[in-house]
């Protein structure tokens, strides 16, 4: 592929910083080497002089000490850990297993939460005016990245399944046959989508694939949520990257919903010129993700071993698919004559539609705040947030479990109240 094509102007300028490339070059030299080249502060004058961790479901402490402290209170080469990113290779490598000319030519960057490494991918794409594939509810992070570039958004329908690949077709023909700038990358969240809660069944995933192969687009799959699906099958969903076999998928991967989103921790999977230049994006802004976060991770997965952060992540979907069912009974009680909703099939909401309604922001950005109840409003996920919109997202991730009940009684409340409103105002 020529990924030179992906690229814009400001990314295609930058330059390697050589203070990077040497720490790169310094974490790998031999001992006989006298480092005159960096500004590394001198550990020695560090505070921090140990640390322990106690682990749930284990005896035994992570402690840090003596030089593997100071280490881990270190700068850092951009790309991050080797440790750790030997060890998020082969996570990748057992999960997805990625086709093997593919995986030859990819690599992996730990990034300070997904969404860093996500904002520095679209930086380094996106040219002011760009047209940019997405579905009609969107991250709402993503379109605070994207927005600002003005950016021509190619709406493509969803349904309770997630993406319509037949939608993605329809688009980019129509694009092609008015003459429109071609978008050059689909973003897509497919697994326990933000805000749907939808899954793209395999069917689907390949068709989307194709589509993309036949128009040579870059697939960006944001999937934070991986770890976090409630199907019937024990056996998660095939990931994007398990299914590219020309090297046009990046994928976003994330610890903060299965270890920590304080750790500030994430990791880029994708083709190795698109991550060198991610790199060089990283040189200049964080240098690299916290060094303390990645020793401690590499540290944790290193004694829980691959089995042992599997038993953890099930355990973690097994938590949250406990909570969505509990929520899903109290909206069923409360909310079965006056919203439409399907079961998430992972992530942490419920997304709600009310038919009765033509917009919900007022109802929850004024009212629902008086009433000591939140949400998120529909509107906040469209690609064109001045439309009216009638849907909602509830989280089941955080709030207490006695209260969900009467959340969802304020809420039918609240809905009744607004529908009331909508009327006397028509």
């Amino acid at each position: 592929m020529n990924y030179s094509r992906f690229l814009n102007s400001l990314s295609q300028a930058r330059q390697p910083s050589l203070i990077r490339e040497m720490t790169k070059i310094l974490s790998t030299a031999p001992p006989e080497m006298i480092p005159l080249s960096g500004g590394f502060p001198n550990s020695a004058m560090f505070p921090f002089k140990s640390l322990e961790v106690q682990v749930s479901n284990s005896s035994t402490p992570i402690s840090l000490s003596g030089p593997e402290l100071q280490s881990a209170l270190q700068y850092l080469p951009t790309n991050g850990h080797p440790r750790l990113i030997s060890q998020l290779r082969n996570l990748q490598s057992t999960t997805h297993n990625p086709n093997p000319q593919v995986w030859s030519n990819s690599d992996i960057v730990i990034t300070t939460g997904s969404q860093d490494g996500l904002c520095k991918i679209m930086e380094m794409l996106i040219n002011p005016g760009d047209g940019v594939l997405v579905e009609d509810f969107v991250y709402s992070g993503t379109l605070s990245i994207l927005t600002p570039y003005k950016p021509v958004y190619h709406v493509v329908e969803s349904d309770d399944h997630g993406l319509v690949p037949e939608s993605l077709n329809q688009v980019l023909e129509t694009a092609l046959a008015r003459g429109d700038q071609m978008p050059k990358i689909l973003y897509i969240n497919p697994t326990g989508a933000n805000p749907t809660g939808t899954v793209l069944p395999l069917d689907r995933r390949r068709d989307i694939y194709k589509i993309c192969c036949q128009y040579d687009l870059l697939l960006l799959e944001d999937d934070p949520y991986f770890f976090l699906q409630f199907q019937e099958s024990e056996k998660r969903s095939p990931s994007f990257l398990s299914l590219d076999t020309e090297g046009r998928v990046v994928r976003f991967d994330s610890f903060s919903k299965v270890l920590s989103s304080g750790i500030r921790l994430g990791w880029v999977t994708g083709p190795k010129p698109l991550l060198n230049q991610l790199v060089l994006h990283m040189q200049v802004s964080v240098l690299h993700a916290s060094s303390l976060s990645q020793t401690l991770t590499s540290v944790l997965l290193d004694q829980w071993g691959h089995q042992g952060f599997l038993n953890h992540v099930n355990e973690v979907e097994s938590f949250y698919k406990t909570r969505r069912d509990l929520m899903l009974k109290s909206a069923d009680k409360h909310l079965s004559n006056l919203a439409e909703y399907s079961v998430p099939l992972g992530g942490m909401f419920l997304w709600m539609r009310v038919p009765k309604l033509t917009n919900t922001w007022d109802m929850i950005m004024k009212r629902g705040l008086e009433k000591n109840i939140m949400l998120m409003p529909g509107r906040a996920f469209q690609p064109d947030s001045s439309k009216p919109c009638n849907y909602m997202r509830a989280a089941f991730s955080i709030a207490a479990e006695e209260k969900f009940d009467p959340a969802m009684e304020r809420l039918a409340d609240l809905i009744r109240e607004e529908i009331e409103i909508e009327t006397n105002n028509k």
